[in-house]
Order: structure tokens, then sequence, then C-alpha cells
């Protein structure tokens, strides 16, 4: 039998929604699309633009954005 111990590690980011807000608008790409690429609503885009989402955004999810947006955001957790 597997036992498995999820470890959940959360570092804050001061400013990212804003970082992700600069990149989308160097790419002059609409939200729906970019959003749809990441497998997101536009309104939960918005919402991690607006740094307004509850308890935190997946990393999963923040790798697909920079993956669409062709940049680095910078965030690292210490392992």
């Amino acid at each position: 039998m597997k036992v498995r111990r999820i470890i959940k590690l959360e570092v804050d980011v001061p400013g990212l929604g804003d970082r992700i807000k600069q990149a989308r608008e160097a790419r002059g790409r609409p939200v729906t699309q970019m959003a749809k690429e990441v497998g997101i609503s536009r309104n939960y885009w918005y919402q991690l633009e607006a740094e307004a989402v509850l308890g935190g955004v997946a990393e999963e999810t923040l790798r697909k954005i920079e993956e669409v947006l062709g940049v680095d955001l910078g965030v690292q957790f210490d392992d």
C-alpha cells in the first residue's frame, strides 16, 4: 500500500498581479484567448491581476500563465 503526504508550500509575491497585467498588455492579445490557453476563465484572469484570488493561485496555473505570456514572473520556491 502507498502512503502519500502532500506538502503545501505558499510564498507571498507582492506585485505579482501587476506583473501579470503588464506582461499581458505587452503581448497585446485578448484576455479571453490567453485565459482559454491557460485553462482558466476570463474573470479568474482579472482576479489574478487584481490579486483578489482567495487562497492563492496554483503553481501549475502560474507556470501556464508564464508560458502563454512568454515571460518568467520570478516566482521561486525555496525547496
